[in-house]
């Protein structure tokens, strides 16, 4: 098998993986629905008090919060992704089984991911969206081209989004436990993904820096290059040159990690 019909069933088989959760998927729609419905009515609230607040008017301060839904559990913004597994080998020992191997650590991790990522967006994702825009004025493209950049960042935000909890599930290497870590990625993740408020309302210094960090690139860009609040080229650049730093730092550690492996119990 060639390396990439290789990665490609790795995905697959976590697209299958996540596919059989029926039940918990089923409440995830429902979970991600009624959450959306709240937010809606509090971001109209604070639109009536701040019109255009963040640059977004009341349509699409909606769009946002149907999208972030959409993205939540699909870009793991609070963690819950692969990385969880990952860590729990480590700790384990049983990532030994996985360098053995003959395949390369990181795509391996990283095409399951993807799988999951698929699934997740069109196992949770898309229902919420589609109710969102039938039942509250959405700002949405007619063309087909937003929607294909959609799309492409939609990609390039599950590769940032990957590279930050490979990192994370890195570090269990050298501390052996990841509960702390994943309580940092989570909150983390929450705050500077946008996922409470666009990164586009906070003032001065501080939001000019939270829109340059890696979260940015996970909802604040996908969210902004659907309603045509940033060139595509210039979105898919930022996000494209976050993945790249992301997995390379990832496979530095990688390798710093896989030549002293230190797991629990030897």
């Amino acid at each position: 098998m060639g390396a990439g019909r290789l990665y490609a069933a790795v995905a697959a088989g976590g697209f299958r993986r996540y596919a059989t959760y029926r039940v918990a998927t089923a409440a995830g729609v429902f979970t991600n629905t009624v959450f959306g419905v709240i937010l809606v009515y509090t971001y109209l609230a604070l639109w009536d008090e701040r019109p255009h607040l963040g640059g977004y008017d009341q349509a699409q301060a909606v769009t946002y919060v149907w999208l972030g839904q959409a993205l939540y559990v699909t870009l793991a913004l609070q963690g819950g992704g692969v990385e969880q597994d990952l860590m729990e080998r480590i700790r384990s020992g049983e990532i030994a089984v996985d360098l053995y191997r003959p395949a390369d650590l990181q795509l391996w991790w990283l095409a399951t991911d993807l799988g999951r990522s698929l699934f997740q967006f069109l196992g949770r994702g898309v229902i919420p969206f589609a109710f969102g825009a039938l039942v509250f004025p959405m700002a949405l493209p007619s063309g087909v081209v937003s929607w294909a950049a959609l799309l492409v960042a939609l990609v390039l935000a599950m590769l940032v989004s990957f590279g930050i909890r490979y990192l994370a599930a890195l570090s269990v290497f050298w501390l052996l436990d990841g509960a702390g870590v994943s309580q940092a990625v989570m909150i983390a993740g929450v705050f500077f993904s946008g996922i409470v408020l666009p990164l586009n309302v906070f003032p001065g210094t501080f939001g000019e820096v939270v829109r340059m960090l890696p979260w940015a690139a996970q909802l604040q860009m996908p969210a902004d290059v659907l309603m045509g609040e940033v060139d595509p080229l210039e979105a898919f650049a930022f996000q494209a040159m976050w993945a790249v730093v992301l997995l390379a730092a990832g496979r530095l550690l990688q390798s710093a990690a896989t030549r002293r492996v230190v797991v629990q119990g030897g």
